[in-house]
């Protein structure tokens, strides 16, 4: 049968066509995946790379549920505009403990990746609470209830963990018999700015950030 009438019998068979796109779109599918899933530095974490402790954890979520990564990505690409602002390009390792990943691509405000290194615990905390008072210009909603709720009110700290080290997150049973003692006593505020403080520690400095 020649191409043409290959083309011409796909045409007419709703059916085939379907199966032909679809096996078209699984071979595209596989030649981008496969690589990945055979390549150990896109899936182990680096050696700097820890995972989240509990506050940190209980943080990130609080992160998620506030909706911060609708306006902030964690993936500062290699172009030199970036890492001039931002500090070391992201790589895939530092996100290895990372459920959800958070990369994200809309900057509505600045990339957060790196930006526990670039800002104090007080300042985290003065601009969740208002951020124009730090940042004139700032459309960044105010999130001044974060001081008054408590971090883990349901206690399922543990639980969170356990579920984790499921997953391959290596925390320890000392760490997460201790998690509830870390936790107990803080607000969702001090949860928030204890995940903003790791952000950037497995690059190191996160000289050359600017707001």
């Amino acid at each position: 049968m020649s191409v043409l009438g290959l083309h011409r019998k796909l045409e007419e068979n709703a059916g085939l066509l379907i199966f032909g796109i679809l096996f078209v779109s699984a071979i595209g599918g596989l030649v981008q995946v496969l690589p990945s899933v055979f390549q150990d530095e896109l899936v182990a974490p680096t050696t700097e790379t820890k995972p989240y402790g509990a506050l940190e954890l209980l943080g990130r979520d609080i992160y998620i549920r506030e909706g911060c990564s609708t306006c902030h990505s964690q993936q500062v690409r290699p172009l030199l505009a970036e890492v001039k602002r931002y500090g070391p390009f992201s790589r895939a390792g530092e996100s290895a403990y990372d459920r959800p990943f958070l990369w994200g691509s809309k900057r509505t405000g600045p990339d957060l990746h790196r930006v526990g290194a670039k800002y104090s615990d007080a300042w985290q905390r003065i601009h969740l609470i208002d951020p124009r008072s730090v940042v004139p210009k700032s459309i960044m909603p105010a999130y001044p209830w974060l001081a008054e709720k408590e971090a883990d009110p349901r206690n399922t700290i543990q639980t969170r963990m356990k579920r984790l080290r499921l997953l391959g997150h290596p925390y320890t049973d000392d760490e997460i018999s201790n998690a509830p003692d870390l936790v107990s006593g803080k607000t969702e505020l001090d949860a928030v700015v204890a995940y903003l403080a790791v952000l950037g520690e497995a690059a190191g400095s996160g000289e050359g950030m600017a707001h």
